[in-house]
């Protein structure tokens, strides 16, 4: 037996306004994220700086043609330009959006946000002191099936949550000089990967109460391998991220009436389970933009805040940007992990 599941209330990307981006950062997520806005909105990125103007040139080659600049200062100084789309490691992220900021550019930053909360504080006073649209790219947040499990909390439809679990792990065949390894750059699993189940967690239980974490470090001292139990109320978050093994990355909700599953990777675009404790079973229909075009969600949603002069999204506020971050900081500490520059 199954009974309907809500429909995603996401709107058509095409729906939404124009607007024109610049990248920082023209690497890999880009790419992606360039390719999705083309596809399927009406949106477009116009201009890319790097620090490599060749890198630029290449980047805009590829997606249309526009104007590359070779640095950073050049990008956010285009008057063309609507919004940033700050594209590089998070251990960048920081400057770079401090940078745009200044210049008076509504950014969009990938996630993890920043390196630790303390930067990530800063760089929501100056977006709030000066009025600019400021949102983290957890583009999850955004897709249409993250839609369906909101309305059936909000609809109470599983009960009292008692569990969440979610994970994250790929096993990346690199050299010790890569950047995931690389405690310069804030390398490791959990602010690359294991951003995702702690962002999930937040979704569903909000900040935690309790967090105890363990953690396994590699021998160029970031984290191999993490697990962790955010507590809520009575409800525990069980998270887990690696970056040796390739783990289902699958997430489920599990309540008093029901549980949601959701297959991996969960934080793509997917179809949402939703079994109650009698056995019943109903699934959602599968989405219609897939895999990494699903970026075009948050893109077309910030288009839609900027448009209409709001500064935070409703869907991740920056306040809840900021106790992810936190979230993270508590990890790092229980597990040891520190970097450089802090």
């Amino acid at each position: 037996m199954s009974t309907a599941l809500p429909t995603a209330r996401t709107a058509d990307p095409q729906d939404a306004p124009p607007i024109k981006w610049g990248v920082i950062a023209p690497g890999w997520i880009a790419d992606q994220f360039a390719g999705a806005v083309h596809r399927h909105s009406r949106s477009r990125v116009v201009a890319a700086g790097s620090s490599s103007l060749q890198r630029a040139e290449e980047f805009m080659a590829r997606h249309g043609g526009g104007r590359a600049y070779g640095s950073y200062e050049a990008l956010v100084a285009d008057p063309d330009i609507d919004a940033v789309y700050v594209a590089s490691p998070h251990s960048h992220h920081h400057e770079q959006t401090l940078l745009a900021l200044r210049a008076g550019k509504p950014v969009l930053v990938e996630k993890a946000f920043t390196q630790n909360a303390a930067q990530a504080a800063e760089l929501i006073e100056l977006a709030r002191g000066s009025g600019l649209l400021l949102m983290e790219a957890m583009w999850s947040r955004f897709l249409p099936h993250y839609d369906v499990v909101r309305q059936l909390l909000a609809d109470g439809a599983l009960g009292d949550v008692q569990t969440v679990i979610g994970d994250h792990g790929q096993h990346f065949d690199i050299p010790p000089t890569h950047r995931l390894l690389n405690p310069a750059l804030a390398g490791g699993a959990l602010l690359d990967l294991g951003i995702y189940p702690v962002s999930f967690t937040s979704f569903v239980l909000g900040a935690p109460e309790e967090i105890q974490a363990t953690g396994t470090m590699t021998t160029t001292g970031v984290d191999a391998q993490v697990s962790a139990v955010l507590r809520t109320g009575s409800a525990h978050g069980i998270v887990s991220t690696t970056q040796t093994a390739a783990s289902p990355t699958t997430a489920s909700i599990s309540g008093t009436a029901a549980r949601i599953e959701l297959a991996g990777p969960f934080y793509q675009p997917q179809a949402v389970r939703l079994t109650t404790v009698t056995g019943d079973v109903s699934e959602s229909a599968p989405p219609a933009i897939t895999g990494h075009e699903g970026l075009v969600h948050q893109a077309a949603h910030f288009a839609d805040l900027l448009t209409a002069g709001a500064t935070d999204s409703p869907l991740l506020p920056l306040a809840e940007t900021l106790t992810i971050m936190q979230t993270l900081d508590e990890i790092r500490r229980q597990i040891g992990l520190t970097y450089p520059n802090e």
